[in-house]
């Protein structure tokens, strides 16, 4: 198993929207694809696109892998500059790495949550996007052990974006399309209630 010839160090682009890999479906990773030097070698390029882009997610389509394995971490120098309150509304709260191979997502609750997202892979801009707002993901680890994890608020929007991902689906296709703004232009939104911009924007 080959990926663009990675090393160690190696911090590949992440691919933008336009890019066949992110409009297909990843495939399953192996058993036997799992502890070879390989497949560690793409975690690691992974991980390391992800912290330098920042960004507190990252499929393997997104470096132009196409297999079902995603990273995500949320840290607290990322929410430093987010308001406490907005932290609250959102349930976003700091989880270590996490390695998810082959994922597959439940979803636990019938609530459902709108905020402003953004991707790594569609540079410059960002829209509202309703998300169920708990789920239950399992799969493997970056060795093969078997995990689960059981999630809500913020966590559980990102492992719905990532997992989109590796079934060739963009934040874009779920978005509340008049929301769609450059980053820029964002920063009028992001600090009023999701209500009242919608009510603006007319979504």
């Amino acid at each position: 198993m080959k990926h663009a010839n990675m090393t160690d160090g190696d911090r590949p682009p992440i691919v933008q929207a336009g890019d066949p890999v992110l409009r297909s479906r990843a495939r399953e990773v192996l058993p036997a694809e799992l502890a070879t030097r390989d497949f560690q070698l793409l975690v690691t390029a992974m991980v390391t696109a992800m912290r330098e882009a920042p960004g507190v997610g990252l499929a393997a389509p997104q470096i132009g892998v196409p297999l079902r394995v995603i990273v995500l971490e949320d840290r607290h120098d990322l929410m430093e500059r987010v308001a406490p309150e907005h932290l609250r509304e959102r349930g976003r709260v700091p989880f270590p790495l996490q390695v998810i191979v082959n994922p597959v997502l439940v979803v636990t609750g019938t609530d459902r949550a709108t905020f402003f997202e953004g991707c790594l892979s569609v540079r410059g801009y960002m829209a509202l996007v309703e998300r169920h707002f708990s789920v239950e993901v399992t799969g493997l680890d970056e060795h093969g052990d078997p995990m689960s994890w059981r999630t809500e608020g913020w966590p559980a929007r990102i492992l719905q974006h990532e997992v989109d991902h590796l079934d060739g689906a963009l934040y874009v296709d779920r978005m509340l399309t008049r929301s769609l703004c450059s980053n820029d232009e964002a920063q009028r939104w992001l600090d009023l209630p999701v209500g009242d911009v919608r009510k603006t924007l007319r979504t």
